[in-house]
């Protein structure tokens, strides 16, 4: 060794070749800290991003539109506008805008078709107004009677809407017409369409009641209870029954944040679990290889290194390509999230946003933190030992240790190339330990992504129970026509005739009736949609949390967002109102309905006989017997009701959210990066033992060892930390999935069903837990390959 090395070796640039060349020389374990690093910020990214896209979208808007804390609707008939312009100065409230009048329009769909859903059109002469400021999405506001700027969430909005195109204000013959001027949204959805006040008393039908709303914004506004105590003082402050209807700014932020709320815990779990992965292989990276050069280390000190130069060294063996790695991780984590970003930024007309730049910066940090303090005890360890016990011990293990498995595994009747490798992980107990959790952390990660991909499809069965029906009749002629608060369609057939036929058609099994209306509850916060069923509804209900499906009238079925509105609970009473008339029902059940922002009352029909006498159903959902085929039926019943007026549908019994897609793919992206990770573990502590005990197995080769005997050792030496750690991953992925499905479902305003949480069978846990050994033999293929090809004598002079 000359002196010229000595010196580069004292040296600071020595010191900084030396760290850069082992690097380079290392590139089984460059590759493998690179990679984990890479993947462990781009799922972190990931995570981060769409937890700040799940409310900051909704917030920002809000802010940046003034958004309405609490819109409400008020009788002029029982207060004047003077004194509902009072109450924006009531205390607490720290803004308000209006009264504004309203009005209320039925336009026909695109094809003619009564879509009997009202719209609420509100008179401002502005876009602004202090408080819920609307966006225009393209065209500009209306400036003249006979003009009207549409909400992009309005019924009549559909892909053939365009700036230019007029709109019916009802199907009746005469009614006003309108031209679409502009499209614009509004945070808090405070109306469906604006015109300039002067056109309101033209859109108003004869005889109907006068109607002005009031938007607000509170002091204290930032929980329900706070937001109903609100609306309380404003219904105190005017006459009994002034305020018809009040919307909160949370339903509306429920409603809009339901898919994206989905997202959140799923990711921040994966998130978590690839930087724990990476801070373990790393630790065990940078351990192995201090272990691995032991010897080397002894040289360096005996040249002049210094302890403090060993230990930058070995740091820097690992910072450099963690840093390469969290740099690309970075990239690819704004990648993958950006497509989920853009959908959540659609929804209040803004732009696909990029990824928040603190968390560009925060990931890739936090993760070099990590990789530092886990490298930080190995280099430590590597800068303390001693120079003489260093060039003494090499790379032998310690004497004796892992004999007792020796001895045990030997008594096996196994092949004694299989005996060795079982009792390998023995005597390299931390290392074993690092490849063991390796292993654990990727069937975990593998259980629980199969666990959600599960759950996910089981969501979307029970918001869409009716997916399973496969026939439907609409009254209306013109296709499906969910009713108003009318309850009634223009029915053109007989509805106890049209459902006698379809009973008397061969292959029924059922006919349930069903329509649809919106009533309020009695001391509650406004209009409820209600899903009205006539006959044996259970064939599509809801998935159920907590009581029981109704069994008759006076019965009621509600999701939890009503629950914790309303103050109540399963088995309490409380009193609808429909049409003026009250109307007492219990509830017997909690399902899991978070459409409508979570407000959905499902009843009999009988329900609301009181008052509606004349409500009946606007379609038939049709089950049908097993082993009826769905064509040949449909075509029987469309013959058997064709001097009806009705229209026949198939349906699609299919249905696949767009979210559920994206959801799976994401799981199953970050769930194959967390596995390849574990794979890359082992691989890492496979080779570094194949690399120390190359001299014995020269040795086992001198005196007869096959390749595939070779092969056979360095396999089964992983085999045991695949058992065990399929036995402590899969536990520990069932524990982590029962605990995230339900708080994704609190945080998307709902509780759990029973469904969506046990979704595991036991076929896939056997599979599981085979899949911890395939990942431990997977990750040891290459280097037993390598231990195959390796020449006796090559290997025997090798020490």
């Amino acid at each position: 060794m000359s002196a010229g090395w000595m010196r580069r070796g004292r040296s600071g640039s020595g010191g900084g070749r030396i760290r850069l060349g082992r690097v380079g020389r290392r590139r089984v374990q460059t590759i493998v800290m690179t990679l984990s690093v890479l993947m462990a910020v781009a799922s972190a990214v990931v995570a981060g991003s769409l937890m700040a896209s799940a409310s900051a979208p909704f917030d920002t808007a809000f802010a940046r539109q003034h958004g309405a804390q609490l819109t409400a609707q008020f009788d002029e008939g029982r207060a004047t506008a003077e004194q509902i312009a009072a109450t924006g100065r009531l205390a607490g409230v720290t803004a308000s805008s209006g009264p504004y009048q309203v009005a209320q329009i039925d336009p026909p769909g695109p094809d003619g078709a009564d879509l009997q859903q009202t719209e609420t059109v509100v008179g401002r002469a502005t876009a602004g107004g202090g408080v819920d400021d609307v966006t225009l999405r393209s065209g500009r506001w209306a400036s003249k009677p006979g003009e009207i700027v549409l909400s992009t969430d309005a019924n009549s909005v559909g892909p053939d809407t365009r700036l230019g195109t007029t709109l019916k204000t009802s199907g009746a013959a005469g009614s006003p017409t309108l031209t679409v001027v502009g499209l614009a949204s509004s945070v808090t959805d405070s109306a469906d369409g604006w015109v300039v006040p002067a056109e309101i008393d033209a859109l108003r039908t004869a005889g109907a009641a006068t109607s002005a709303q009031m938007l607000y914004r509170f002091s204290s506004a930032a929980t329900t209870a706070e937001v109903n105590a609100d609306r309380a003082a404003i219904a105190a402050a005017l006459p009994k029954g002034a305020m018809v209807s009040a919307q909160s700014y949370l339903d509306v932020k429920l409603a809009a944040d339901e898919n994206t709320a989905l997202f959140v815990p799923v990711m921040l779990a994966f998130g978590v679990l690839g930087l724990l992965m990476s801070v373990i292989i790393i630790a065990s990276v940078v351990s192995g290889a201090v272990g691995a050069q032991i010897r080397r280390i002894g040289i360096l000190k005996s040249i002049g290194l210094t302890p403090g130069q060993v230990v930058r060294a070995y740091l820097a063996q690992a910072l450099i390509p963690s840093s390469v790695g969290a740099v690309i991780g970075v990239v690819l984590g704004n990648v993958l999230a950006m497509p989920l970003m853009g959908d959540t930024a659609q929804m209040y007309g803004g732009s696909a946003s990029a990824v928040t730049w603190w968390i560009d910066l925060a990931v890739p940090a936090a993760a070099l933190v990590l990789v530092a303090v886990a490298a930080l005890v190995p280099a430590l360890r590597a800068g303390r030992l001693r120079t003489v016990e260093a060039l003494a011990v090499g790379r032998a293990p310690r004497t004796g240790r892992g004999r007792w498995a020796q001895r045990l595994a030997a008594r096996l009747p196994l092949p004694r190339a299989v005996t060795l490798g079982l009792a390998a992980p023995f005597a390299r107990p931390v290392r074993s330990a690092a490849l063991l959790a390796a292993v654990v952390f990727g069937t975990t990660a593998a259980t629980f992504a199969i666990g959600l991909t599960s759950s996910a499809s089981a969501v979307t069965t029970a918001r869409h129970p009716q997916g399973s029906i496969p026939v439907s009749v609409f009254l209306g002629g013109d296709g499906p026509a969910p009713v108003a608060a009318g309850g009634s369609a223009p029915a053109q057939a007989d509805p106890a005739k049209v459902r006698a036929a379809i009973l008397a058609q061969p292959g029924t099994a059922a006919a349930i009736g069903q329509s649809q209306g919106t009533v309020s509850v009695a001391g509650g916060t406004g209009t409820i949609r209600v899903r009205l069923y006539q006959g044996p509804s259970s064939a599509e209900a809801f998935a159920l949390i907590s009581g029981r499906w109704f069994h008759g009238p006076g019965e009621i079925v509600v999701p939890t967002h009503f629950l914790t509105t309303t103050g109540t609970k399963v088995g309490d009473t409380v009193t609808l109102v429909d049409q003026g008339v009250q109307v007492p029902v219990r509830i017997v059940g909690e399902d899991f309905d978070p459409g409508n922002a979570g407000l959905t009352i499902n009843t009999d029909m009988a329900t609301l006989a009181g008052a509606q006498p004349g409500l009946h159903p606007v379609f038939y959902d049709v089950v049908l017997k097993p082993g009826t085929e769905v064509a040949a039926y449909t075509s029987g019943l469309r013959t058997a009701l064709q001097s009806s007026g009705v229209q026949v549908e198939a349906n699609e019994t299919e249905h696949v959210s767009p979210v559920v897609v994206a959801f799976d793919a994401m799981s199953v992206l970050l769930t194959l990066m967390l596995v390849s990770v574990a794979g890359l573990g082992v691989l890492n502590s496979v080779v570094l033992d194949t690399r120390e005990r190359v001299h014995d197995l020269g040795v086992c080769k001198a005196v007869g060892m096959t390749p595939g005997q070779t092969v056979a050792q360095v396999l089964s030496s992983v085999v045991g930390a695949g058992l065990v750690g399929a036995a402590l991953g899969v536990p520990i992925g069932l524990a982590l999935h029962d605990y995230i499905i339900p708080v994704m479902m609190r945080t998307a305003g709902s509780g759990t069903p029973s469904q969506i949480e046990d979704v595991y069978g036991l076929l896939e846990l056997v599979l599981l837990g085979v899949g911890g050994v395939a990942v431990a033999v997977c990750g040891a293929m290459l280097p037993a390959g390598w231990a195959a090809k390796a020449r006796t004598a090559t290997a025997l002079r090798t020490e």
